[in-house]
């Protein structure tokens, strides 16, 4: 099956906006990739997506040439920054510099050579330990070197190509149905 970008079949996805910076021999560049998560807290391991493969986009190149790349997860309010990492390649437009232009903060990674988003929620810097190709993209994980997180900040949420602010917080279920969960799994419980 091929459902294609904008397919409205995939439209109930959720997802953050990983704002993936890189430096490399396409100079200092960035990124948005949705597909950005972790897949192991111990090690603590990161995982992104990049459209493409391992050698066609310049944030692709940078990180298979630096073995490192950031990943700063975009706070509400940064969909502007997220708009422009994700609106054009870095072969044809300097996109650290357009936005430095508008007024992001970009600061040193602390152990990588990668430029950070001042602003997000959360920074993670990242040294490359595997790269997959998986259909019609690369996907670059690498061990987390560095975090920070800003307590005060939400996280952006991507949608079918729309962007939102977290609302308001949903609570896990009262005791009471928490208890009839569990007596319900007992009466169900598979017998080995």
């Amino acid at each position: 099956m091929d459902l294609g970008w904008g397919n409205e079949l995939a439209s109930k996805f959720v997802t953050g906006v990983g704002l993936i910076t890189s430096h490399g021999p396409n100079g200092h560049d960035i990124m948005a990739a949705e597909w950005t998560y972790y897949v192991s807290w111990s090690p603590a391991l990161m995982a992104v997506h990049v459209g493409g493969n391992k050698t066609g986009k310049a944030t692709s190149q940078n990180i298979t040439a630096s073995k490192e790349f950031g990943i700063s997860m975009a706070a509400s309010g940064q969909n502007v920054i997220a708009s422009v990492a994700g609106g054009s390649s870095g072969h044809e437009v300097d996109k650290v510099s357009v936005l430095k232009e508008l007024g992001c903060n970009f600061y040193p990674g602390r152990k990588i050579g990668a430029l950070m988003v001042g602003g997000a929620a959360t920074n993670i810097e990242c040294r490359l330990v595997e790269i997959k190709e998986l259909g019609d993209h690369a996907m670059f994980i690498g061990e987390i070197v560095d975090i920070s997180t800003d307590k005060e900040k939400r996280p952006l949420a991507y949608s079918f190509g729309k962007y939102y602010e977290l609302g308001e917080r949903l609570h896990k279920p009262e005791q009471a149905v928490l208890d009839r969960i569990e007596a319900l799994k007992a009466k169900y419980a598979k017998k080995n």
